[in-house]
């Protein structure tokens, strides 16, 4: 899938809605999963998604001092992450859209004691309220799937970025092994929705991101899409088969 938008109409998952409907859409999502997102993300993923981040973090090459943009940043684990890689000479923001997200993240990183590095703005991603010039480093983690404009959201992280600065990628992709993918698609479509339902009380939502993942695009696509917004040096890395994927790029 390109995962791209056309005329006035959007996906969310597999339905077509109005643009102009699916922030709202998504954003009744997240409100409903937020108190219980970190919970959930361990039991979906087993765990592995705590990898998957560790490995974005030994590829962003961030150092003390430096100035991080955690963008849908949600509940903050690679900003508590990044916050001991910058030091009390850098500074961390956590961003997100979503409101609720954005509370249950800051009342975490809190309580572990994470303080004076760390802001938090609550943003969208296709219009940045950052300077020019600003980051030496962003990341998006299982966000860019969500957004309406992708090819606006990239552009807006190109501008903020320093030149030097890198954009990762981190976001659910295509399993590169057949088996793997049928696997996949049977664990995502059967099984996730009766956990979010259990847990949560809310299949839908978890009807609506297993959708979402199959709606956004693929390893190569993706890296076409960063390419035609500037970014240069563009690679990824397909983590765990293929079932997720870290992009790369630069601004030079």
């Amino acid at each position: 899938m390109s995962g791209s938008s056309t005329g006035d109409t959007t996906h969310f998952g597999f339905k077509t809605v109005a643009k102009a409907e699916k922030e709202s859409l998504v954003a009744d999502v997240f409100h409903s999963v937020a108190a219980k997102y970190d919970l959930m993300n361990d039991l979906m993923s087993g765990g592995i998604h705590r990898v998957w981040k560790r490995f974005t973090i030994d590829c962003s090459g961030i150092r003390r001092g430096q100035r991080v943009l955690d963008l849908a940043g949600g509940t903050g684990d690679l900003t508590a992450r990044f916050s001991r890689c910058v030091g009390d000479t850098g500074q961390v923001v956590l961003a997100d859209i979503n409101s609720s997200m954005l509370k249950v993240g800051r009342d975490k990183l809190r309580n572990m004691g994470i303080l004076g590095n760390v802001s938090y703005v609550q943003a969208n991603a296709e219009a940045l309220p950052f300077p020019d010039n600003h980051f030496d480093l962003i990341t998006i983690a299982f966000g860019l799937r969500n957004v309406t404009e992708k090819e606006r959201a990239l552009a807006s992280m190109l501008r903020v970025l320093k030149p030097g600065g890198r954009l990762l990628v981190l976001e659910f992709s295509k399993p590169q092994i057949e088996l793997l993918s049928k696997a996949y698609d049977a664990y995502s479509f059967h099984l996730l929705p009766k956990m979010g339902e259990a847990v949560l009380k809310d299949g839908a939502s978890y009807q609506y991101l297993a959708e979402s993942i199959r709606m956004h695009p693929d390893q190569e696509t993706l890296k076409q899409m960063m390419e035609q917004q500037g970014f240069e040096q563009v690679s990824y890395y397909n983590l765990t088969g293929g079932i997720v994927a870290l992009h790369r790029g630069y601004k030079f």
